[in-house]
């Protein structure tokens, strides 16, 4: 699945967006804005949550770090990570290749506040190794994501 779910959703849904698919591994923010050229915050780093009876999907600016008031305001629940078994088992991606397209299992997706610091985001595209460059706003319409602010204000620099 994985890879070859996320270029059946793009050659379904948006065509014109590139998998960029590299020899090296992008499976950490570090990893793959060195590897692609850009500044950690365009990373687009998607992660898994229970929040009450439900899985959600939150994707963020790779240099943001979630704050639990923001997500339980946000959900009306406490949210807690999964772990990779169960969010491979959701998403079909491995982790490192987390993302909210070409999805095994159809899940909420929201859209953190912080993706709009930026012109263009690189999220993963469902392997450690491959990513695909978009607006912040495209990336919420692909995926029909809800926008919210789930995570800490960025320290002043």
């Amino acid at each position: 699945m994985s890879l070859d779910s996320v270029r059946a959703f793009f050659a379904e849904r948006a065509p014109d967006i590139e998998i960029l698919e590299l020899d090296t591994s992008t499976a950490t923010v570090a990893l793959a804005a060195e590897a692609h050229g850009v500044a950690p915050g365009q990373i687009a780093k998607t992660l898994a949550f229970r929040v009450g009876e439900r899985e959600v999907l939150v994707v963020a600016s790779g240099e943001a770090r979630f704050d639990n008031r923001k997500l339980r305001d946000a959900f009306a629940a406490k949210a807690r990570m999964l772990d990779a078994e169960r969010v491979q088992a959701l998403t079909g991606h491995p982790v490192g290749g987390v993302c909210p397209f070409g999805l095994a299992t159809p899940l909420p997706v929201y859209c953190d506040v912080s993706l709009r610091a930026f012109d263009t985001v690189l999220p993963a595209a469902g392997a450690r190794h491959s990513a695909v460059r978009l607006a912040p706003e495209r990336l919420a319409a692909l995926v029909e994501a809800d926008w919210v602010d789930v995570c800490q204000a960025p320290a002043p620099a």
